[in-house]
């Protein structure tokens, strides 16, 4: 895909990976539209983007929620006239062990609530934007490529049951979705990133940053830009379908 004058949703763009996907794909010229329910940073990364001779528009939706998702991909297609990509980013975290123990007493349990927050946004907000993306690409008739963002952690990691389901079930549907839209034209492939320096792994403690660092083959965390390239290329190499790029710095969970 030529990204010059082509239309790329992003969803989870007001920071981290999605800002830096969206100031990527403007540098090679696509027009943006920018989803979070993080509005200051939205406008930033507006604004960054319109910067590099970008268009870019912004809007508010909480990824979960049907009727969000829905009314945003209508009003992208009524802005911009098309739809030609989209990135499933959003995700949030709500790490906890599936049962807490101490002395051989069970101190506390992985709630409901934390399992659900997690799944509604990393895997039913996934579900709802490819849906959305390929009902508005076979009318538009253009073809496209969406591009889902799961995680190393799809292969299981400690204390994140709701996480790591959640991106298995986003791999698993990236090649499902493949299967399904290639007679339309429009490519599916997910990006699974390891442990990548965005504002919410920097929070955390430095002696864990660096136990993280020290675990991986590279010596380092991964940079966003990173992420970023990564999601270009899928972009513009037609003949990638249906692939998982795992971008760990050489790691494996």
């Amino acid at each position: 895909m030529e990204l010059r004058g082509k239309t790329v949703l992003i969803t989870g763009a007001g920071r981290g990976l999605g800002a830096a996907m969206a100031k990527r794909l403007a540098a090679r010229g696509a027009d943006l539209a920018l989803v979070d329910l993080d509005e200051r940073g939205l406008v930033a990364v507006r604004d960054a983007a319109q910067a590099l001779g970008a268009r870019a528009e912004t809007y508010s939706a909480n990824v979960s929620v049907e009727q969000e998702v829905v009314g945003t991909f209508d009003r992208v297609v009524a802005d911009f006239g098309r739809l030609d990509g989209c990135v499933a980013n959003a995700g949030i975290l709500r790490d906890g062990l599936l049962v807490k123990t101490k002395d051989g007493a069970v101190t506390g349990k992985l709630s409901l609530e934390q399992w659900q927050a997690v799944i509604d946004v990393n895997l039913t907000g996934v579900f709802l934007c490819g849906r959305e993306a390929a009902e508005r690409m076979i009318r538009c008739g253009n073809g496209g490529c969406i591009v889902n963002i799961s995680s190393l952690s799809r292969a299981g990691n400690f204390g994140q049951s709701n996480y790591s389901a959640a991106k298995a079930g986003v791999a698993a549907l990236t090649v499902v979705w493949a299967k399904e839209l290639a007679r339309h034209e429009i490519r599916v492939n997910a990006v699974a990133p390891g442990f990548i320096k965005t504002e919410m792994v920097a929070s955390m403690k430095p002696e864990i940053l660096e136990k993280m660092a020290a675990g991986i083959p590279a010596g380092r965390l991964g940079e966003p830009d990173e992420i970023a390239a990564t999601v270009e290329f899928i972009f513009t190499n037609d003949y990638l379908n249906g692939r998982i790029l795992e971008i760990d710095g050489g790691q494996r969970l």
